[in-house]
């Protein structure tokens, strides 16, 4: 190329950048001023950028660099090697606050992706994806979803405390971008909650809208399927507060009626814990209930759970998982915290969980000269048809030996915590040829039958007549 050539090229691109710097100066900063820089200097990113940072962000390398990060993740997510997305989305997230797609995807990677040999998920990463959540929200206040995607893991991944489901979906749907099917959530978290009068509440304000989308296009089969759905839950809703004793108990004539709740009903639950092998756990018991489908929780734990700043975070059949107050998605490695379900039939259950298959996320450390086994049932989260005997707050369910009040304040649940060894999960000293038991006093093995997989043909309700 000649030199004249050169020059002309030369002057050309310095003129383009010239232009394009005026751009950027008149009318990207100042946008970029409103919409980003105010997530950086008041949020958690960075306090204050250097020159050369803020010509980067006025020529957009963060967004830019952050999007090519993240096509990159997906590679990773198609490939399984779920560890290298983790400090991608953590980056993103940095470089680029306003991408709502890294947010909601992270906190769903993080809260689910990570699993055991028997898929399930590593309870230790709750707490991460609810920071993000929370930083997700902090930085898009205008949009309904960090709102939600926080509120759901609450919901779903925690099933406890509830209020916390509510709080967040409350947030969500004042949000005005929100999906219509998605409002619908905070009335199920409300009765979760045991806000019997919000969530009926709601539901008119669910079927106002409803009606309003119908009025705009009486021929959209969305909008009437949708309005059709919202009457039928909130019919089965008034119906249900009359026969469960809910209007009676409220209005002082709940002893002089028949309802579905009553007498309550003992679930007659025993359990026993065997370690058949070095950290493999087998959970038998009884559940005096017939229809299959109870789930009853059992969580395998440190006595002790200490967070970063040195608090106690455990709680029984539960964690404090909203103890991180910012992001950082490399949990405690010494803690174990493993979360089942023990699926019941024939009024019994029987589970074995081979903990030894993954020792990174039950490393079960020596540390620890105890780990607490809880079992816990919560009739809140319990399916419809259980709680039409059961009732919104496990009034109409009780259990003579296991009942508590305590475990969870103001609810009724079933609860029994025992403990094993550090010697008896691993089976060694005087427990490497005799193997742990620990049971319920009224346990009974002739209560658990040796055909487990005998077909039930027949689920009779256990309400009334």
């Amino acid at each position: 190329m000649k030199a004249a050539q050169r020059s002309k090229l030369f002057a050309w691109l310095v003129g383009l950048f010239v232009v394009q710097f005026l751009v950027h100066g008149l009318y990207v900063a100042d946008k970029w001023s409103k919409s980003y820089a105010s997530a950086y200097r008041h949020g958690m990113l960075t306090e204050q950028l250097d020159p050369s940072q803020i010509m980067l962000e006025l020529f957009g390398f963060r967004e830019f660099l952050a999007r090519i990060l993240w096509v990159r993740a997906d590679d990773f997510f198609d490939e399984g090697n779920y560890d290298a997305v983790l400090p991608i989305v953590r980056l993103c997230t940095i470089l680029d606050p306003k991408n709502l797609d890294v947010y909601s995807t992270g906190m769903w990677h993080i809260a689910y992706n990570f699993t055991d040999d028997d898929q399930r998920s590593d309870r230790r990463y709750i707490a991460p994806a609810l920071a993000l959540g929370k930083e997700g929200s902090k930085q898009n206040p205008e949009t309904y979803e960090c709102f939600f995607e926080t509120g759901w893991i609450w919901y779903n991944k925690v099933d406890d405390d509830y209020d916390k489901s509510v709080y967040w979906f409350n947030q969500a749907v004042q949000r005005d971008d929100i999906l219509p099917a998605r409002r619908n959530l905070l009335t199920r978290a409300y009765l979760r909650n045991n806000q019997v009068p919000e969530a009926l509440d709601y539901y008119y304000t669910l079927l106002d809208y409803a009606n309003k989308d119908f009025e705009k296009n009486n021929t959209d089969y969305v909008a009437m399927t949708q309005r059709e759905t919202i009457e039928g839950n909130l019919d089965n809703l008034i119906t249900r507060m009359v026969q469960r004793g809910w209007v009676a108990q409220r209005t002082g004539t709940y002893g002089q009626g028949d309802y579905d709740t009553k007498p309550p009903f003992d679930v007659g639950f025993s359990a026993r814990i065997s370690v058949e092998d070095p950290k493999v756990l087998r959970f038998q018991g009884t559940w005096n209930v017939l229809p299959v489908g109870t789930r009853i929780r059992v969580v395998v734990r440190d006595e002790d759970i200490v967070s970063p700043d040195g608090r106690r975070i455990d709680g029984p059949a539960k964690m404090d998982w909203d103890y991180a107050n910012s992001v950082n998605l490399d949990p405690p490695k010494e803690v174990t915290y493993m979360q089942d379900e023990c699926y019941v039939k024939n009024r019994h259950f029987d589970k074995r969980d081979d903990l030894s298959k993954d020792p990174t996320m039950y490393p079960f450390s020596r540390r620890n000269k105890r780990f607490a086994v809880e079992f816990y049932y919560n009739p809140r989260s319990s399916p419809d048809s259980m709680q039409d005997k059961f009732g919104f707050n496990g009034e109409g369910f009780t259990d003579k030996n296991f009942l508590s009040t305590d475990a969870r304040p103001g609810q009724r649940v079933v609860f029994w915590r025992t403990y094993l060894t550090y010697d008896q999960i691993w089976r060694t000293g005087e427990w490497e040829h005799k193997t742990p038991i620990i049971s319920t006093p009224n346990f009974e093995s002739s209560n658990i039958s040796a055909d487990t997989n005998r077909i039930i043909t027949l689920s009779p309700s256990i309400r009334g007549k």
